[in-house]
């Protein structure tokens, strides 16, 4: 529907059957994880910035985490550095780890950017501000011959060991709008690239929040029919893993949410992030929108 053709009394209905989900979600933390085409979108991008500070006065106390792989990639071609992975996960030499940290953090204040333009006051973060997220390092194995079982040096790549949440309780109690770039900092020191899945859902768990969104290039979690599972539980999940439903890499991002369930997040929901305004969609209408995992 083109907005410029709704009147003043639909407008004033849409926002009306909004008000009961405001309330529901009312002081509630939401943790958007943002990525995929929906972040290397102009249009997309401004929308979502737009939804964020919709969610901000809505009541709501959204915390956006980011990743970037695309863009660190095309990065690296660049410099003329090999990009190498395992299991879907970036081998990250210091070399690399210099340009991940460059380019998360440019990501970060375009998102940064974008927010305060369309009227927020986000703030620009990493899971090494605060010593918000300490990581250890992620140890690799071989899943083929002729090295089957043999531990793989991924370098400098972390997952996340512990969460303080101090900043981020500072930064939600206020005005501003955390936007944060899944890096960290090990206890020896050491700054660690983290899947960005795996930090939202860390930093989720221990805000104990109300959803944790994961904004990606489907539409949500399939049956063997191709048809949306519009909601399942964690066991539900476990079943769909191992009878084939889920395969591929749907597989890590169910397990992330199945994570975030155990950490104490209420529910945690899959979503196609080039839908416009699916944060919204979600958050303030009962359509809903993707895969909602929950307890």
């Amino acid at each position: 529907m083109d907005a410029s053709t709704v009147s003043p009394l639909e407008r004033a209905r849409i926002l009306a059957e909004a008000l009961p989900n405001m309330q529901r979600y009312d002081d509630a933390t939401v943790v958007v994880k943002y990525g995929g085409h929906a972040m290397g979108d102009d249009t997309l991008a401004r929308e979502f910035a737009r939804d964020v500070v919709m969610l901000k006065l809505a009541g709501l106390h959204p915390i956006v985490v980011h990743g970037g792989g695309p863009q660190i990639g095309s990065m690296l071609k660049r410099l003329n550095i090999e990009s190498r992975f395992h299991e879907g996960l970036r081998i990250t030499d210091r070399t690399t780890m210099d340009v991940v940290e460059m380019v998360l953090g440019h990501v970060n204040k375009q998102i940064v950017a974008a927010i305060n333009a369309a009227g927020g006051k986000a703030i620009g973060l990493s899971g090494k501000d605060g010593n918000m997220v300490t990581a250890r390092k992620v140890a690799g194995v071989a899943k083929a011959s002729p090295n089957l079982g043999e531990e793989v040096d991924l370098g400098f790549v972390g997952e996340p060991d512990t969460v303080e949440r101090q900043v981020l309780d500072l930064a939600s109690s206020s005005d501003f709008i955390p936007v944060v770039a899944p890096v960290a900092v090990s206890r020896s020191g050491d700054t660690y690239n983290v899947n960005a899945d795996t930090f939202a859902g860390a930093i989720a768990g221990a805000l104990r929040a109300r959803r944790l969104l994961f904004l990606t290039d489907v539409t949500g979690v399939l049956d063997k029919d191709k048809t949306l599972i519009e909601r399942m539980t964690a066991d539900e999940a476990r079943r769909y893993i191992a009878d084939g439903t889920i395969t591929g890499g749907m597989i890590p991002k169910v397990e992330t949410c199945m994570d975030a369930l155990e950490r104490g997040v209420e529910g945690v929901v899959i979503l196609d992030g080039k839908v416009p305004h699916i944060l919204l969609l979600e958050l303030l209408t009962d359509h809903g929108a993707g895969t909602l995992v929950t307890r």
